[in-house]
């Protein structure tokens, strides 16, 4: 289930590139100076959709490797990262893709990580790092904010149209959302980082942005038609035809070789 739901952004790359949001630039500015990024920088990013973080990384100058699952996707990227000849997009599946020989300085993976396999993706990520280089995790969660009672009266038309929706389900606070990082303990020492952001919608943007998320695009053409419908109807009779969606974006930095308890995998080629 879970890899038929990460093949599900493929079919309409337009609208994932024109809805998705960027990252704010007080995150990429953390990542940038807390690695210590510049033009000699190798950088693997995994799961870059159209290159929502790519291009901001591609920025800097560094040397990027872009590994994406869909081609449609990965086409649309190329086309952002056009500007930047030392940034290039792989078209694969990343689990499978053979590292290069030449380790990597950071791997990236900007709200995509939760799609690789627990069982095997800390080895993945230890064979393709450096042994001093730095996994960055950005995790993106949706919390209480912005039009706070629209989130709240949304949930009768979830409970109505997706039979997965808990009932009487409600948005976390900021303080109250955090991502257990113990799992990367292993790696090394690990930091986390917290960057608010909120965005407002027209009720066609916010329609195209839902529009974007697998569990939504998995529903059945007719329950999502009558859920689309409903979320329309409300934010246009009762909402003013805008709602702003509150993000809460984490920065994790795994730092390889600062207190890590143990090693990760073995480097092709010798080294580590």
């Amino acid at each position: 289930m879970t890899r038929s739901l990460r093949g599900i952004f493929d079919e309409d790359a337009e609208l994932y590139d024109r809805a998705r949001p960027t990252y704010p630039p007080s995150l990429v500015e953390e990542l940038a100076t807390g690695v210590g990024l510049d033009a000699d920088s190798r950088v693997l990013e995994f799961g870059p959709g159209t290159g929502q973080m790519t291009v901001s990384l591609a920025q800097l100058g560094c040397h990027i490797t872009a590994v994406e699952l869909g081609p449609s996707m990965a086409a649309v990227a190329r086309r952002n990262l056009r500007a930047f000849p030392r940034a290039r997009v792989e078209v694969a599946d990343f689990e499978q893709w053979p590292l290069p020989r030449e380790p990597f300085d950071l791997m990236v993976a900007a709200t995509s990580f939760h799609w690789l396999d627990p069982a095997t993706r800390l080895t993945k990520v230890a064979d393709a790092l450096r042994p001093d280089g730095t996994l960055a995790l950005v995790i993106t969660h949706h919390t209480a904010g912005g039009s706070r009672d629209f989130f709240v009266e949304v949930q009768d038309c979830y409970e109505r149209w997706d039979p997965a929706t808990p009932p009487g389900l409600r948005q976390s606070t900021d303080a109250e959302t955090a991502t257990d990082t113990r799992e990367f303990e292993v790696l090394g020492r690990v930091e986390s980082l917290r960057f608010p952001q909120e965005i407002t919608y027209t009720t066609q943007a916010y329609i195209d942005l839902l529009l974007t998320y697998s569990n939504h695009r998995a529903l059945e053409p007719a329950a999502r038609k009558g859920l689309l419908d409903g979320i329309r109807e409300l934010i246009d009779t009762r909402h003013g035809g805008s709602v702003t969606k509150r993000y809460l974006h984490e920065l994790i930095l795994v730092r390889r070789g600062e207190g890590s308890r143990q090693g990760g995998g073995s480097r092709r080629g010798g080294g580590y």
